[in-house]
């Protein structure tokens, strides 16, 4: 048997060569930089059809090229090396990244032994695109192979578990775990600090100003060891891992910061190497550990040669949510084991204004900068700025947000926005996606009198958008917190009792809380905390994690729960001569000292139950509790008592085996697809809505306190300072990672961080109106809760600077 490869020479007319089994293969592999395969058909029949079949392959490869709009071309004519490609919302960049990417293997020849590497962010986002390259290929004629998909979690592992001796991972014996400031991990590595540091501790304690009232002492110890110092750790670990830093990097960094007394790396670095030793001890391994080991395992040469010939090239999608291991990883997989001083084969796709993650993980937009940056240098930048989702309008309004908040110096030094525009597709644009007429005008910009009135007009859109039976287009209302989407999914349910006139159900519009789904897998976390409390209702720490429970459920006030937690007798039994307990404080007594009776008089099986019906679950959220009470069965063989039960549950939680019951699907495509269903409205929160859109997409809420908010020092933490240690840790070791000149102190840390949080509200404001394609609806009540927590207190607002100016450049689409 054998094939027929045209050779693309740049010196040279096309050449068809027909390989046999003694062709060399590894001639294409090894000089990628001279040779373009456009053409591979196997020969099944006579020579004479086999160059028809070649012939047919690379005019469906040209019309394939033809289809891509202006900067997805640039993806397609690749031919190696770096290639930046910097897209703006609505410009198809998963859809050019998949053409782009059918067309590489079919140039290059790719095949099992020599593969293209496809990273993205999230699960759902691999599926689509893997479905998406492999359609390309059936349209080629070509296998769908020569490929793979991963997130970048998922390709860290694979390099791992080749090499285990290397990546010091032994994945068959350890545990996979996520820790948060919660973890039972991140607990005993604060309490091993401050038994091994008690000066250290001292300082803290005492804080700006302390006058040794004991009650106070008390106050202030259950905020360190259960807020302060988890927050700093969990930042922290996440922040110098995600960089490749170890605990004595972080003492190095530590020395050049004048932060006064509290030495907040210092502290960091020793949370940090705590938080190691128990890794290693316990045999746990979180997520970070796995890029630091695929790492590892390429910096043997051996073992980076190996994986090296695998690779032929790289693709990364949503780069601007990388970090600088991350960046290190793919840099050396992409990199050409026979040539290693050619740059490598990186094709790196993302949008900067799209980054929305930088304050709360330790993804920097700054690295994708400063990639594109070299490659623009090199002329190797390409930019899609056609965009087919959205109507004039809202691209309009877009680009009017971009403009206005870097003209209006809002940030500090931050510049939030790259001055990179969003463009109709042209007339003759190739792909059928275009930009769709308008909606009702395409923009509304209101100010109702409050939230409740803010509800009633957005159903009243949907009402009449959906009226028309013919009408299968998608609705999303997008929030900034699940608080808020809870609110607004119980009014729209629940019209009557709010006293609004209106009933979606009637019209057959279906209502989606996206947050719900995600609340399954807390159910284990719950059940535990509450246990816990059971078992030693007088533990300050258990306490307070049931009462945060039960706040995070809506069951009882917001308050601050340490002043509680510290005097837990007083306040689960307070006797005559005690202070007069407030109305807010009698409610939580009265629901835990049910929960402790309920201990009294069930068993052990039926008590879960009993929480799960307290916690008022919804049914999947009851499914699961069940479903958590079988595997405890399971695991305590028998044993009914409550330590068994509770080293059971402990065990599920910190492994994270359990699978919550949700929606019946496996696929994380349709799972994606189900938040755009046709005469759906879904509820969904501004973070979760990126990557998908929506015909008419509504934002209410667009108060100041929301959109850009502030940092905001809670009053149980102010005994510090107007700074949170954790923030201010995490912008110290970026300034460290930037090389900056002058490194800062607490107060510039602080500013700088308060500053990065607004920059990365505006573009989260941004990410949301692009995802509206033919309606953008947006509100900033005139009245609205201060917090969340409490409805029933609506104060007055000021609107959204940014808010205000479309405003005034968008006055004939203000509605009174």
């Amino acid at each position: 048997m054998g094939y027929y490869v045209e050779i693309n020479c740049w010196n040279a007319s096309p050449l068809l060569i027909s390989m046999t089994d003694n062709f060399d293969p590894n001639f294409i592999d090894s000089n990628p930089e001279n040779v373009g395969v456009t053409s591979l058909q196997s020969d099944l029949t006579i020579a004479g059809a086999a160059t028809d079949v070649a012939i047919s392959l690379e005019e469906k490869c040209l019309q394939l090229f033809k289809s891509l709009r202006p900067g997805q071309d640039k993806m397609g004519a690749w031919r190696g090396g770096r290639l930046a490609v910097s897209a703006v919302p609505g410009a198809g960049k998963s859809t050019g990244m998949a053409k782009a990417a059918a067309l590489a293997i079919a140039n290059f020849g790719l095949n099992s032994r020599r593969q293209l590497i496809v990273v993205t962010f999230t699960r759902s986002a691999a599926a689509s695109i893997k479905a998406k390259i492999r359609k390309e290929l059936r349209a080629l004629s070509l296998p769908e192979s020569g490929f793979v998909v991963h997130t970048l979690h998922g390709l860290a592992l694979n390099i791992a578990v080749r090499h285990p001796n290397l990546s010091g991972l032994d994945l068959e014996n350890s545990t996979l775990i996520t820790p948060n400031k919660s973890h039972r991990l991140i607990r005993i590595c604060v309490e091993k600090w401050i038994a091994e540091n008690p000066r250290h501790y001292q300082i803290l304690l005492e804080g700006t100003q302390f006058d040794g009232e004991e009650t106070e002492r008390m106050r202030r110890q259950s905020v360190l060891r259960t807020e302060i110092l988890p927050e700093l750790a969990n930042t922290v670990i996440h922040e110098a891992k995600s960089s490749g830093l170890l605990p004595k990097d972080l003492e190095k960094i530590s020395v050049n910061f004048a932060d006064g007394n509290y030495e907040i790396l210092a502290v960091a670095a020793g949370l940090y190497k705590n938080y190691q030793t128990l890794l290693r001890s316990q045999n746990f391994i979180d997520y970070d550990e796995m890029i630091l080991g695929a790492v590892r395992v390429l910096e043997n040469p051996i073992a980076k040669a190996i994986e090296q010939r695998q690779v032929f090239a790289v693709f990364e999608d949503e780069a601007q949510d990388s970090t600088e291991v991350q960046t290190k990883l793919l840099e050396i997989l992409a990199s050409n084991v026979a040539k290693p001083d050619l740059p490598p084969n990186f094709i790196r796709v993302g949008d900067p204004n799209q980054a929305i993650n930088s304050t709360f993980t330790p993804a920097d937009p700054c690295y994708f900068r400063r990639f594109c940056e070299a490659c623009e240098i090199e002329g190797n930048l390409a930019t899609m700025d056609q965009a087919g989702r959205s109507t004039q309008i809202i691209i309009d309004a877009a680009n009017f947000v971009v403009e206005w908040v870097n003209a209006a110096k809002l940030t500090g030094k931050e510049q939030p926005f790259c001055e990179q525009y969003i463009l109709p597709v042209a007339n003759y644009d190739p792909q059928s996606n275009n930009n769709p007429p308008p909606a009702v005008g395409g923009l509304e910009i209101c100010q109702p009198l409050d939230i409740y009135d803010s509800i009633k007009l957005i159903c009243e859109h949907l009402i009449q958008l959906f009226s028309d039976e013919k009408n299968r287009g998608s609705a999303a209302i997008l929030v900034r917190e699940n608080k808020q989407g809870r609110f607004v999914k119980e009014v729209l349910e629940n019209p009557a009792k709010y006293n609004l006139k209106f009933d979606l159900v009637q019209y057959g519009i279906k209502i989606d809380n996206v947050a719900e789904r995600e609340r399954y897998s807390q159910v284990p976390s719950e059940i535990l905390a509450f246990l816990q409390f059971l078992d030693r209702p007088h533990s300050p720490d258990y306490l307070k994690a049931a009462l945060k429970v039960l706040s995070d459920r809506e069951l009882i006030p917001k308050q601050d729960y340490n002043a509680l937690a510290i005097q837990s007798e007083q306040f689960l039994y307070p006797g005559p001569l005690d202070p007069q307990q407030s109305e807010q404080v009698k409610k939580c007594r009265y629901l835990c000292c049910n929960l402790l009776q309920a201990k009294l008089e069930l068993p052990i099986y039926q008590l879960i139950s009993f929480l799960a019906l307290a916690l008022k679950y919804n049914p999947g959220e009851l499914a699961t509790a069940d479903k958590l009470i079988d595997k405890i069965v399971k695991q305590t063989s028998g044993n009914h008592s409550m330590s068994a039960v509770l080293d059971a549950l402990i065990e599920i939680v910190s492994s994270e085996r359990f699978e919550p019951v949700e929606i019946p699907s496996d696929d994380e495509e349709e799972r994606e697809n189900s938040y755009v269903r046709s005469r759906q409205v879904t509820i969904i929160t501004m973070h979760k809505a990126k990557g998908l859109d929506w015909d008419y997409v509504f934002l209410p809420f667009l108060q100041e306190t929301t959109i850009p908010g502030s940092l905001r020092v809670l009053p149980q933490s102010q005994f510090l300072g107007d700074f949170t240690l954790a923030e201010v840790a995490r912008a110290q070791i970026r300034a460290s990672l930037h090389q900056e000149i002058t490194l800062p102190d607490v107060g510039t840390a602080w500013e700088s961080a308060a500053d990065l949080k607004k920059s990365e509200e505006f573009r989260l404001f941004y990410v949301a109106i692009t995802r509206a394609k033919r309606l953008l609806w947006m509100a900033a009540e005139k009245k609205s809760p201060f917090s969340w927590n409490n409805l029933e207190n609506l104060q007055a607002q000021n609107p959204s600077p940014v808010f205000k100016a479309l405003q005034q450049k968008f006055q004939d689409f203000v509605v009174s």
